[in-house]
Formats: structure tokens, C-alpha cells, sequence
């Protein structure tokens, strides 16, 4: 490690959006997630059933640990001592509390990774919401925190997602292999937040030409000419348009066409939250075995060992001013000059209609 960074840096900071352990967890999880929405007792109850159908465990914590063991094994590896804190949105461990142990323990300036690889208000700028009020919260003693830049079209992140989506076409029919269509996800998000997302003079809908970005990359790269792009998890009013189609009414449509197999790659996401178990190993699962399409789905990149290889990358972008890494052309949202972290005021948040809670992962 450069002296350089040594003296600008002494922590990372793994910022997330948490999730429940038990069941006892969950209602408290969806009130902080939805505090100040006006989200109806109802439908808290109901995205509450979806967790109790796991046993009230949100998959999330647990591979962010994993996450971090192998970040701080690499760094380790590397000779490298840089402690590694766990900080979360909306469940235990708090990001507050993360930032207060971190002043604590003495830390005064740390870089910030956050498990979301895209721009936009909930994938870019709630974590630097997230990073302000930790440190309101703390005060004085809050160290300074770096937020990492996005990383959507980082090489190690598409060749795992390429990886996974090659890995489960093995595990289709071999009648139904060959003809398989290739549909990426992502998380659904309002139109008026994708229209608006990033600082004026960087374009429009970049959250979903990002994801569009993706796709295309992972497509070329596990060798598929044709992919489609699609969307999941969306709720709140009818009367609030969404990014669509919706994964179910896709596969309704694929069914019409006569596409009897599907790979189902969740490219928004880069572990199994609740969303992708829920979403699409339960609910997409079931409508393509009732149109009777072979559905298989693609591995999340997070238990894959280059994503933590990718953390300290981008970690070394800043530890050993190293070049960023990237294969799109869409830019990312809000980057400062050097496209090495995000601007403080990146991703500026549209209002969202009641109803509706944010990421329930």
C-alpha cells in the first residue's frame, strides 16, 4: 500500500441495505424501511408474508459477511491493514452505530463500498444520505467517508454474472437448451425517478441504460446473440407508471411466442435479497411452470470470489491511483472528475409517490 493512500484512509466501510434474521425482525425491518411513507399496515403485512415464508431471514446479512471475510482475507493476502466495518440502512448493524465504532476505534477517514452497482436515488444517492446522516448522528468524532464509485460494468462483475447465466443453461432440459431466451431483471423503480436520475448535463433514464448496459455486456460475454430486459418487484399505486414489463407478464408473452425455456439472469442485483428469492425463485418459478416454460435461474455474483476481488479494486483505485476498470459506455451518474467516487450530490432524489416501500431486500 502507498504511503499516499495510507495517510488519506484508514478503514472501509460496507455499507448495505440489511435485512432481517428472524421473524421477530421483520415488522420493525419494513417500518424503518418505509418511515415517513405512508405505506399501509397492509401491505406491510404482506411483504412481511414473503419473508415469513423464509422463516423471517433475509439471505442479505449473511452474504455481506461472507463478503467482507473475503475482502479482509484478500487484504490481509495483500499485507494490507485496513480494517473492515459493517454498516447497514435499515437493520442491525446500523450504520450509525458502524460510523460510532469507527470513531471510536479511532478511524479518521475511511472509503465507503455500498452493495449496489448502479446510479439512480436508491441505487446511488441514498447511500450518500445514508453516509450524511451516520455522521450527523456521530458528530465530531465521525470519520470522513468516501462513498466508492458505481461499478455496474466493472469486468470482474459481468464475467461472474456471464459465468452464472452459462452455468444455469446446463441445468435446463437438453430438449429445451438450445432455443433458451436469455432474460435479464432488474429492480423496477418509477419512471419519474429513472427520467430524473443524475445532475443535470448527464442525460436522462441512465438507471435503466445502465442496466440496459449490463445486460448487453453479460449477453455478448456468456455468448447469447438475443436477450431481453425486464423488470421486477415493482409496487405502489397502479395509477403510478413503473419501468415495465414485469418478469410474470414477460414470460406470458414469451409463452405466446413459443419459447419454452427461459435463463433468468437477476442483473440489478448483486446477492439473493428477499426480492430475488421471492420474485423470481418463487413467484416468476411458478407463472412459467403454469405457461409451461423450463425456467432456470443465474446466480447472484456476490458468493462469487472476483466480487470481493472487485471491492479491493476498487479500493486500490484510490490506494494505488490505478485506472477505473470499466466496459460500458454509459456514464456513471454523478462521478467525480477522476470517476473514482461519487459526488456528494450525485443521483438527487425525485419524490415517491405513498404507498410504495423502497428496495425491500
Amino acid at each position: 500500500m502507498g504511503q499516499k493512500w495510507e495517510a488519506e484512509f484508514d478503514a472501509l466501510l460496507v455499507l448495505s441495505f440489511g435485512g432481517p434474521e428472524k421473524p421477530d425482525d421483520v415488522r420493525p425491518f419494513l417500518e424503518n424501511v418505509t418511515r415517513g411513507r405512508g405505506v399501509p399496515p397492509e401491505r406491510l403485512d404482506a411483504v412481511a408474508e414473503h419473508y415469513l415464508h423464509f422463516g423471517g431471514v433475509s439471505p442479505i446479512n449473511a452474504l455481506n459477511r461472507d463478503i467482507i471475510a473475503r475482502v479482509e482475507a484478500g487484504l490481509s493476502e495483500a499485507g494490507i491493514d485496513l480494517p473492515v466495518y459493517f454498516g447497514n440502512r435499515n437493520w442491525h448493524p446500523m450504520v450509525e452505530d458502524a460510523v460510532a465504532r469507527m470513531g471510536a476505534d479511532g478511524v479518521r477517514s475511511a472509503l465507503v463500498f455500498p452493495t449496489s452497482a448502479w446510479g439512480g436515488y436508491s441505487g446511488c444517492r441514498q447511500y450518500q444520505e445514508d453516509i450524511a446522516r451516520a455522521r450527523a448522528t456521530v458528530g465530531d468524532a465521525a470519520p470522513h467517508l468516501l462513498k466508492l464509485r458505481q461499478y455496474y460494468d466493472h469486468p470482474l462483475l459481468i464475467d461472474a454474472f456471464a459465468d452464472a447465466v452459462r452455468e444455469s443453461a446446463t441445468q435446463l432440459p437438453a430438449a429445451t437448451r438450445d432455443s433458451a431466451r436469455l432474460v435479464f431483471t432488474a429492480h423496477s423503480v418509477p419512471v419519474a425517478a429513472d427520467v430524473n436520475a443524475g445532475p443535470p448535463g448527464e442525460g436522462g433514464n441512465l438507471y435503466s441504460r445502465q442496466v440496459a448496459e449490463a445486460a448487453r455486456l453479460t449477453a455478448h460475454a456468456a455468448g447469447f446473440g438475443d436477450f431481453d430486459v425486464v423488470w421486477q418487484s415493482r409496487s405502489g399505486p397502479p395509477q403510478v407508471p413503473w419501468l415495465e414489463p414485469d418478469i410474470c407478464d414477460h414470460l406470458e408473452v414469451l409463452a405466446a411466442q413459443g419459447v419454452r425455456s427461459v435463463v433468468n439472469c437477476p442483473v440489478g442485483f448483486v446477492s439473493d435479497h428477499l426480492e430475488v428469492v421471492w420474485d423470481l425463485d418463487t413467484e416468476a418459478r411458478e407463472k412459467a411452470s403454469e405457461l409451461g416454460i423450463d425456467f432456470v435461474r443465474a446466480a447472484t455474483p456476490g458468493t462469487d470470489r472476483r466480487f470481493a476481488e472487485l471491492v479491493l479494486e476498487l479500493v486500490g483505485e484510490h490506494l494505488e491511483a490505478r485506472p477505473a476498470r470499466r466496459l460500458g459506455t454509459e456514464p456513471l451518474l454523478g462521478s467525480t472528475f477522476d470517476g473514482k467516487s461519487c459526488a456528494v450530490d450525485c443521483c438527487k432524489a425525485v419524490i415517491r409517490p405513498a404507498g410504495r416501500p423502497a428496495h425491500t431486500h
